[in-house]
């Protein structure tokens, strides 16, 4: 294994971030390679641990010679939101200077050729700066992985419509609970940017049967525990067993897929009607009726009609829920995949 360290210039004279590049190299040269990050959002933890709990399987793997395609991996992909720090609360989602999501506005690439990326000689802010070089890490990988996690929530991916069912073995791989199917434009993701340039050539040389480009929502934000990392961490090793950029005899192929897979536009993104305490009745991973009561609110504390109860718009299946108990009026309180479209359905991606 090789270590390599990125640098980022900051906005500011004498600001610089840096961030570790892990490579392995493989041993056949038309064998898929893979690139794996986590921690776009700088305070999301779950994938980093799956990471760590990775590299010793992947290190044996080449130590005994079994490391087919090349592997490329940051484990924290975003040293910039990494350090925004207020009152020691992480704020590693959106970026300070610029308030954009460090998860939108990649650049969008006409071809699969990194010479197309701004190089750091280009004014630009940094958040832009380490978009760019990720997508220069990224760009040529068969697969494609960015590790996140949600507030609450099971394990599930967001897949291209243009990658199903092709994906369904990484799915069962991984051992996540949902597939989320997407389609058009996300605000430029890095899944959507990863994909971009691939959909802009013929179909037989983009191969996109052969191509797994996917976000992995690993639960909650604060799931970061050793049986879980071990857990996730077999569960990318078993995908990459099976799509061959690792040899091991020892593991099985994946059994098809039996968790829930719903295109986007069947999400329910409840919202609070107003503002106040979070009393929930369900969970992630619970199945439920329309009509069933998923929350109360507590509007006006021991005040007679000081309650406001939130109904499952249709049948449906938990897939998140909030992390913190107080809500503001129109805040989404849950993700409920239902049975059918939703009639508030959101284009594009369905959070800031």
């Amino acid at each position: 294994m090789q270590k390599s360290v990125e640098t980022i210039r900051g906005d500011r004279d004498g600001i610089a971030y840096e961030f570790a590049v892990l490579r392995l190299a493989g041993s056949e040269p038309d064998a898929p390679s893979a690139y794996i990050q986590a921690a776009l959002h700088g305070d999301e933890l779950p994938g980093v641990v799956a990471i760590d709990a990775l590299m010793p399987r992947l290190r044996q793997a080449e130590a005994e010679g079994r490391i087919r395609g090349n592997l490329t991996i940051v484990p924290r992909a975003n040293p910039i939101g990494g350090t925004q720090q207020l009152f020691h609360g992480a704020q590693g989602r959106f970026d300070l200077g610029t308030r954009v999501n460090y998860n939108r506005d990649f650049p969008l690439l006409d071809r699969p050729d990194t010479s197309l990326l701004a190089g750091d000689d280009v004014p630009m802010t940094a958040d832009k700066r380490l978009k760019a070089r990720l997508l220069k890490l990224s760009v040529g990988h068969e697969i494609v992985l960015d590790l996140h996690c949600d507030d609450e929530g099971v394990a599930y991916l967001y897949v291209p419509d243009e990658l199903w069912p092709a994906m369904s073995d990484c799915a069962s791989a991984m051992g996540v609970d949902a597939v989320i199917l997407w389609g058009g434009q996300s605000g430029a993701s890095f899944d959507e940017a990863s994909l971009h340039p691939w959909l802009k050539l013929p179909r037989k040389e983009a191969k996109l049967e052969t191509r797994v480009v996917t976000t992995v929502e690993y639960r909650g934000i604060s799931d970061v525990h050793t049986g879980i990392a071990e857990y996730d961490a077999e569960g990318i090793y078993r995908l990459l067993v099976a799509r061959g950029v690792v040899a091991d005899a020892t593991v099985a192929a994946p059994a098809p897929f039996a968790g829930v897979v719903a295109p986007i536009d069947h999400i329910e993104m409840v919202p609070a009607p107003c503002s106040g305490a979070i009393l929930y009745d369900v969970k992630p991973g619970d199945w439920v009726k329309s009509g069933d009561r998923l929350a109360t609110v507590v509007r006006a504390p021991g005040e007679d009609g000081g309650r406001v109860e939130i109904f499952a718009p249709q049948d449906g299946y938990i897939l998140t829920r909030r992390s913190h108990r107080f809500t503001g009026a129109g805040d989404d309180l849950v993700k409920l995949v239902g049975t059918a479209p939703s009639k508030d359905a959101r284009s594009g991606a369905l959070e800031a």
